[in-house]
């Protein structure tokens, strides 16, 4: 197997950001824009979507045309209809009559942490995204990552800089399969291969080395589930949103179980995973003709999945506000 670099070496995908960095919110377009199959696999107990339903299997819709991840809670759900916009204006969605609608499942992170919290991705935000999807990904604190923080058990003062990652991995056959995922994780984040923490919550405000949230949690160490502070003494919401994308041909039923399957890799790589503070979720799209078996999508899918949790915390940048990972290694 051969390691690519994005989930945009899937054909077809690309993937578009919208940052303000003054803010620091922002939100990620993932464009299929010729319809794929969509799965998904919700974990999280606080998620905040919309349009999930059409990936039901025994819903009407057989196709989607977008997925959008975006900071700003419930209120960055708003940039979904910019993507929607954009879509409608090039004619792509499902068709009916009139117009065509696109469809576009959508998932955001709660990114209120640092930054103002009174600015979100609105549809204005969705479709700059749009206007800027490309086959190269930008990876790190862009897009719906440009807010994204980790290691919370300690509240944000003790956080670290979260983000955007992605990777993709050539299968057997021609098969490819790749990944997007945004880390606003409660947990920390273990590198895959050795399981050493490369970013989480730290010992202390001023200090740069790892407190293993896991340790703490198990000796009685809690926050309040819904904390509306951001000093230390109080916890914020979480989420770790991912996608998975694939050349090969999969039926609705079958991409779900490749979500379910690839979900998985992000119990390797975060500690804890789906807490109470958490609202995880994992899309999955099939979006080409290639055949495969859906076990090894999924395994794959894993594989990559990882990979580009790992990716969206060492290419994060903490804009002097948080300490990043590349802060802690400079520091050492």
């Amino acid at each position: 197997m051969r390691r690519f670099t994005a989930i945009t070496d899937v054909p077809g995908i690309r993937v578009g950001h919208a940052s303000d960095l003054k803010a620091l919110t922002g939100c990620t377009v993932v464009l299929c824009e010729k319809g794929a199959v969509g799965g998904i696999d919700l974990r999280g107990p606080a998620t905040g979507t919309r349009e999930i339903d059409a990936l039901a299997p025994l819903h009407l819709m057989d196709k989607i045309h977008a997925i959008l991840l975006a900071g700003g809670s419930a209120f960055g759900l708003d940039a979904a209809g910019g993507v929607m916009a954009y879509l409608e204006a090039r004619k792509n969605g499902f068709d009916v009559g009139r117009t065509r609608v696109p469809i576009v499942p959508a998932a955001v992170i709660f990114d209120f942490g640092i930054g103002d919290y009174r600015v979100r991705p609105d549809p204005w935000m969705g479709y700059e995204a749009c206007l800027k999807a490309s086959k190269r990904m930008h990876e790190g604190s862009v897009g719906v990552g440009t807010g994204a923080t980790v290691g919370k058990l300690f509240g944000i003062d003790r956080a670290m800089k979260g983000g955007v990652g992605t990777s993709s991995i050539r299968g057997p056959h021609g098969l490819i399969v790749g990944a997007l995922a945004v880390v606003n994780a409660f947990g920390d984040v273990l590198d895959p291969s050795s399981g050493q923490i490369l970013a989480g919550a730290r010992k202390s405000k001023k200090s740069i080395h790892l407190a293993d949230s896991s340790k703490w949690i198990k000796r009685g160490v809690s926050r309040r589930q819904f904390g509306t502070s951001t000093s230390s003494t109080s916890s914020v919401f979480n989420t770790t949103l991912g996608v998975i994308a694939t050349n090969a041909h999969l039926s609705k039923k079958e991409i779900h179980q490749v979500a379910r399957i690839a979900h998985s890799g992000l119990a390797k790589v975060i500690s804890p995973l789906h807490s109470t503070f958490d609202g995880d979720l994992l899309f999955a799209i099939s979006y080409g003709e290639e055949k495969a078996d859906v076990n090894t999508v999924g395994l794959l899918g894993e594989t990559t999945l990882m990979e580009a949790v790992r990716r969206g915390v060492m290419q994060a940048d903490g804009f002097g506000v948080i300490p990043a990972y590349r802060d802690i290694r400079r520091g050492k």
